[in-house]
């Protein structure tokens, strides 16, 4: 079983995998490989709109963006809207969704 790195097209965390997970993994996300973090926010997207495929791509696109933000490090902004989710689905409503502080890279 061979084993390669493969980085996130969303947050560029790297990965070791068979090549038969990244192969699924792109396969759900059209073409792209995700990290498990990001796959998880991209199907959390997904399951707020269960509309067509273009949906995939659409939800893919916007994590991106996230990403992308120049808050902060991409690690750090994807385990922000990982914490943001898990609290959305605990139901805990305390908190508001808040952009969170410029960390260090």
């Amino acid at each position: 079983m061979d084993i390669e790195s493969v980085r996130c097209a969303c947050c560029s965390l790297r990965e070791d995998c068979t090549q038969e997970y990244i192969d699924n993994v792109k396969g759900s996300f059209g073409g792209r490989w995700l990290c498990g973090l990001c796959s998880e926010a991209v199907r959390d997207e997904l399951s707020k709109h269960r509309t067509g495929q273009g949906r995939v791509e659409e939800a893919v696109k916007a994590h991106m963006e996230f990403c992308r933000m120049t808050l902060s490090s991409p690690a750090v902004r994807v385990a922000d809207g990982m914490k943001e989710m898990l609290r959305r689905r605990s139901g805990d409503k305390r908190r508001p969704a808040t952009p969170s502080k410029a960390h260090p890279a």
